[in-house]
């Protein structure tokens, strides 16, 4: 049975991590770009906020974040931008407030579910376990996002895994967001993880990705183009898939450019 309780744990290391980072960031940098275009640190830590808030909110009520999610449908650009042009208009100390409230709220909403329901998102409803694991992805994700903006390298954690199972798992998701067939050939997905640690899936599958832990999560994530890492990709269908993978829900993202983060060694 899978532990919640961990994972929310683990949710909240990775809060901590991204935290410690932002937190030292001055009023300025707080406006710095990042790589995602027309995003600066603030719209990333803003972004968070935000999901978290809903994220609480699909938790502890969930049929009013069905109603907001129809009424979100009739203009996504809107719904995306309209936190971020609220933080723009707040002090860094208040954008940083922000998100420690409301992924708090989410935390306490969490510790309240049962492993066996159903929670509504903005893709399919999910498993309580998938769902935290995707606001962990998520958190990661934007985490990236700004310590590339800062030049900072992160060392990886055994968090990593959540990640990794994410963008596995939305394998079927991503051929579908591109508008292409599910393939029906498993891949093998063979990472390295912190500490030498060995993670599999699709064990007997004959078609594979190889590679670094990290490197697999900042393409799933589409914080790294595929070239600019040293995954190994075998078979046509992992082929397809790695050009497009995507562990997030919604339309394709844009990705990083080949050789935006090309390795130097």
């Amino acid at each position: 049975m899978v532990d919640l309780a961990a994972l929310c744990d683990d949710l909240a290391r990775e809060h901590a991590e991204l935290d410690a980072v932002v937190a030292a960031v001055t009023d300025a940098e707080w406006d710095m770009a990042t790589p995602a275009e027309g995003w600066t640190i603030r719209d990333q830590v803003a972004h968070l906020a935000f999901f978290d808030e809903q994220a609480t909110l699909a938790v502890r009520d969930p049929d009013a974040f069905k109603t907001g999610l129809s009424h979100a449908a009739r203009d996504v650009d809107d719904f995306m931008e309209g936190p971020l042009r609220r933080a723009r208009e707040w002090s860094p100390q208040q954008v940083l407030g922000w998100w420690r409230t409301a992924r708090s709220e989410m935390l306490d909403a969490f510790a309240t579910m049962d492993a066996s329901e159903r929670v509504p998102w903005f893709g399919p409803p999910m498993s309580p376990a998938s769902f935290i694991s995707a606001r962990l992805m998520e958190t990661w994700a934007h985490g990236q996002d700004v310590v590339d903006a800062l030049g900072i390298e992160r060392a990886p954690s055994d968090r990593l895994r959540h990640v990794a199972h994410l963008g596995v798992r939305a394998l079927p998701n991503s051929f579908l967001a591109n508008g292409r067939e599910v393939p029906t050939t498993p891949v093998r997905v063979e990472l390295l993880g912190p500490d030498s640690q060995r993670w599999v899936w699709n064990e007997d599958a004959t078609e594979s990705v190889t590679g670094d832990a990290m490197d697999f999560c900042l393409v799933v994530t589409q914080r790294r183009h595929p070239d600019d890492t040293g995954l190994v990709v075998s078979g046509d269908v992992a082929e397809e898939w790695i050009a497009l993978a995507q562990a997030f829900a919604g339309p394709p993202g844009t990705g990083r450019r080949p050789g935006q983060f090309a390795r130097t060694q």
